[in-house]
């Protein structure tokens, strides 16, 4: 990939945005901000900046001693979809906009398990932002179940993306170091693919400062 996209236009979000984010929903006055990424892109980052009220779709990944959890050479394949749970993940966010609060997992990536758990609740606010590795196949679910969604691409360059996942991994011992470079360089020879098919599914790429200023002003006009 080569440049991270500029901030999308202006006419270009709001077209986008009748296209997006108007969708029926139960709960009209509450929202999904779905975040995707490459891993290391600043998805976390971009939820903690917005004050808004956050839901970690990775906490939603399955306990590492589920007989069906995917392998790819030798171990556990994290970054494959049937690792998580998207039934409960998809469920939980129902029950976020319709209520305004629901208690989701702590997952324990070093323990590969659920640790705790979190109340998440809405406050006053009128979106969520929802963000995690899945974040592309959880649009349709989404939208199939009815619920309002405002789907953003961080679009950041990869080396970049390579620098900080590696740093961020190592510095929290998540995995031992070979098969945190190994997997590293895979994504990194991915993400061109999940680009294309985050945009394809209908994702808006932005920069780090043009998803947050978005966002901001979704927030004000929901």
């Amino acid at each position: 990939m080569g440049s991270p996209v500029a901030v999308v236009s202006a006419a270009a979000v709001a077209v986008a945005g009748e296209a997006t984010c108007d969708d029926t929903s139960d709960s009209p006055t509450r929202r999904v901000v779905l975040v995707a990424g490459p891993s290391g892109s600043g998805k976390s980052r971009l939820s903690t900046i917005s004050g808004l009220p956050v839901f970690r779709l990775d906490d939603f990944y399955r306990d590492g001693d589920d007989p069906c959890l995917p392998r790819r050479h030798g171990i556990v394949d994290w970054d494959h979809i049937d690792s998580w749970d998207v039934d409960s993940a998809v469920t939980s966010l129902s029950t976020l906009l319709a209520t305004g609060q629901v208690e989701t997992p702590i997952y324990s990536i070093p323990q590969n398990r659920a640790v705790a758990s979190r109340l998440v609740t809405m406050g006053d606010a009128r979106q969520v932002i929802a963000e995690g590795i899945f974040a592309i196949p959880v649009l349709a679910h989404c939208r199939r179940v009815g619920l309002g969604v405002l789907p953003i691409w961080l679009d950041r360059h990869r080396s970049a993306n390579f620098g900080r996942r590696l740093h961020r991994d190592l510095a929290e011992h998540r995995k031992p170091a070979d098969v945190l470079l190994r997997r590293g360089v895979a994504l990194w020879r991915d993400e061109p693919r999940l680009r294309r098919q985050a945009l394809q599914a209908g994702f808006l790429p932005f920069t780090m400062s043009g998803a947050l200023q978005h966002v901001v002003a979704s927030e004000a006009s929901v």
